[in-house]
């Protein structure tokens, strides 16, 4: 369904069409469904246009961003109460981030290529929502098979509502600003991922039997009920609709400045580079927060309670990089940023499993601040110049979050046999995988990425906006005006001598 069929327009049927302009693509936002393979005219979004929706977007991030930091807390939760190894623990990641394998090149893909973006943040919450209920039954019957199988179908919504927002954001507004808006963005889902385990520690688990799993039930009735109130939101929200026809205009537009031609997909080597980079890297970082709370209480001799209080400083300060990392992106070019993010990553992560005690934890959670632009700055720069497959490419970048579903369970079966120290060599090997994207791409696509960096489109001038077609319109009028002006002024120059 997803993969096999051909939604994607080809160029001659691009050029063939008649362009709206901006203005008519915010006007269309409220129809039902987009042809992917039609022009809506915001491929030449303004900043202005796009900050609403970019905002009512930017709310999903955090409500991911709260759902993952709720599952490191109640994976260490679920040792305890259920009595279970840290290997068999690393489950719960391997169901949430086994449905990113599933969805994404499937059912979640094809959902965003034949209705558009609205409909699929919709269908996502929706799915979201009743992965959220069937936490109670599993909570009631204390079945970890049960909370399994609600963290997939939770897994299942999320990776569908990531399929749309992830490329949504990139390519809503100006192309030249997509890595920062993707970073922007996904800084309020650090923030989630902060205020997830301070409210577990401090109000969902507080003052509770160690093997008590009711506090469970009723978070997730809570999510259950604020997703589907969102999903209505949604359905009134507006939403415009950029299209795989837009991006293949947008990218035509910009050939002059990156040298784009297009390719087909088999031919898109920076996007399966990409993908093997993401998989590897989010493999990594799931590894890394799965078992950081039971590394600080094995380095640091400390408390599950006071691991947690660390985990959160951890949290903080990789929210605190990705708003960093988002500024940075507006003075230095995003694939330097990524080079120096990284570097970071492998340097700290090899200082942790030599450090014993709380300059251990101190070393870990400097990790987390390193790792926290990774994700969306791969993600955008992995996107980049696909044209006419910009979506069917995100999904497979977004189906490589997968790769959380196998490092937990790697890590936790080496900490099992060697302790947490020993364990963050899986993390390591990941993270090299990864690294190795940012040298691909400052050494081999630094002219494509540094055009996309320099274009105007999007922008205003004193014609209107750049890349629009009343912009083109306009100019081309002018220029007929001066030289009518031009031939007016030869004639009456002629007949004076």
């Amino acid at each position: 369904m997803g993969i096999f069929t051909q939604d994607e327009p080809e160029v001659a049927e691009v050029f063939d069409q008649r362009r709206p302009s901006n203005v008519e693509a915010m006007n269309m936002q409220h129809r039902k469904s987009v042809s992917n393979k039609g022009l809506t005219g915001a491929s030449a979004l303004t900043v202005k246009q796009s900050i609403l929706p970019i905002s009512l977007v930017t709310v999903l991030f955090f409500l991911w961003g709260f759902a993952y930091g709720l599952l490191d807390v109640l994976n260490a939760k679920f040792q305890n109460s259920l009595n279970i190894t840290a290997a068999k623990a690393g489950g719960l990641q391997g169901a949430y981030f086994g449905a990113y394998l599933i969805g994404p090149p499937t059912y979640s893909g094809w959902i965003v290529r034949k209705f558009g973006y609205r409909w699929t943040f919709i269908t996502g919450l929706c799915i979201y929502g009743v992965g959220a209920l069937m936490f109670w039954p599993s909570a009631v019957y204390r079945s970890f098979g049960g909370f399994c199988g609600s963290l997939f179908i939770v897994g299942s919504g999320l990776s569908t509502l990531e399929t749309s927002a992830n490329p949504f954001i990139a390519t809503c507004g100006p192309p030249r600003l997509s890595e920062f808006r993707l970073e922007l963005s996904q800084s309020f889902q650090a923030i989630g991922s902060v205020m997830a385990p301070l409210l577990a520690s401090r109000v969902f688990f507080k003052e509770t039997d160690p093997s008590d799993l009711s506090s469970v039930q009723w978070t997730y009735l809570g999510i259950a009920a604020f997703v589907f109130l969102l999903a209505v939101v949604f359905f009134f929200s507006p939403i415009p609709e950029v299209t795989d026809a837009d991006m293949a205009l947008q990218a035509e537009q910009c050939a002059g400045l990156t040298g784009f031609v297009d390719k087909p997909l088999r031919r898109q080597y920076k996007l399966f580079f990409g993908v093997a980079a993401q998989f590897c890297y989010v493999g990594a970082q799931v590894g890394v927060a799965a078992q950081f709370i039971k590394y600080s209480v094995e380095s640091a001799k400390i408390s599950d309670a006071a691991a947690s209080d660390r985990y959160a400083i951890g949290q903080g300060l990789f929210a605190i990089g990705r708003f960093a990392a988002a500024g940075l992106m507006m003075v230095a070019k995003p694939r330097w940023v990524l080079m120096i993010f990284m570097t970071g990553v492998m340097i700290f992560i090899a200082a942790a499993m030599g450090a014993e005690g709380e300059a251990g934890v101190a070393m870990l959670s400097i990790v987390l601040f390193f790792e926290s632009c990774v994700f969306p700055t791969i993600f955008t720069l992995a996107i980049r110049g696909l044209g006419r497959h910009t979506k069917r490419g995100s999904s497979w970048i977004v189906a490589s979050v997968s790769g959380g579903a196998l490092f937990p369970s790697l890590t936790g079966l080496v900490a099992d046999h060697k302790g947490y120290h020993i364990a963050m060599c899986v993390p390591l090997v990941g993270f090299f995988v990864a690294f190795a994207f940012p040298i691909y791409l400052n050494t081999l696509c630094a002219r494509e990425l540094d055009g996309f960096r320099d274009t105007k489109i999007g922008y205003r001038d004193e014609d209107g906006t750049i890349g629009d077609v009343r912009h083109e319109e306009t100019r081309r009028a002018s220029v007929q005006h001066g030289e009518m002006e031009k031939g007016v002024l030869a004639a009456y120059e002629e007949k004076v001598l």
